[in-house]
């Protein structure tokens, strides 16, 4: 394994949990094993895809105005954006808030699930590839600032009411974060190799 900061080059051996690697050199990190890694990721895998369900279906603000109340979910702000003549807009909202985001935590659990029960996930490695890509499209953090900014503008011309939704999104963005974070491709591809 090569250094990220000095390039030196070292042969790591098998790290037990709870342990880090550093360079002989400078000292960077070269690899940290977390304890109950694929536990940890697996867990805020399921507690992610829970939020991103709750996030989706319940309202993100509720909006009166002159005695009208208009509640907006996701969809209906992107199908929104489609109807109001902004089709790229709603389909790059899509993409990033919705597809990308759905499509980490399928991956992530395509890949945990089995492994958690002592199975070799199929096609691990193109759902690694899958998953960098998903990941690197993922904007939650993105879309809630926008949100915060419009309904701070908003506030004094009408009532705002923030929905459960918003919530949800804001715990998704830590949560998804958290689960990324946690995710060790090296544990996950020695475990394979053990049960091979």
């Amino acid at each position: 394994v090569a250094c990220h900061d000095c390039d030196l080059l070292h042969e790591l051996g098998e790290i037990p949990e709870g342990a880090t690697a550093r360079c002989r050199r400078c000292g960077s990190l070269l690899r940290k094993r977390t304890r109950n890694g694929l536990e940890r990721t697996l867990a805020l895998a399921l507690a992610a895809a829970i939020l991103f369900v709750v996030a989706n279906s319940f309202p993100f603000r509720s909006f009166e105005m002159k005695g009208r109340v208009t509640q907006t979910t996701v969809m209906t702000g992107i199908l929104d954006l489609w109807r109001g003549g902004k089709q790229e807009i709603a389909a790059l909202v899509f993409l990033t808030i919705e597809l990308s985001p759905v499509a980490q935590l399928g991956l992530l659990l395509w890949v945990l699930v089995p492994l958690r029960r002592g199975r070799v996930p199929w096609q691990l490695p193109h759902a690694f590839r899958l998953l960098r890509h998903a990941t690197s499209w993922s904007m939650i953090e993105v879309f809630l600032i926008g949100i915060v900014v419009a309904i701070t503008k908003l506030m004094g011309m009408a009532t705002i009411v923030p929905g459960l939704a918003l919530w949800s999104f804001a715990l998704l963005m830590v949560v998804l974060s958290a689960a990324v974070a946690a995710f060790d491709p090296d544990a996950i591809w020695e475990q394979v190799e053990a049960s091979s």
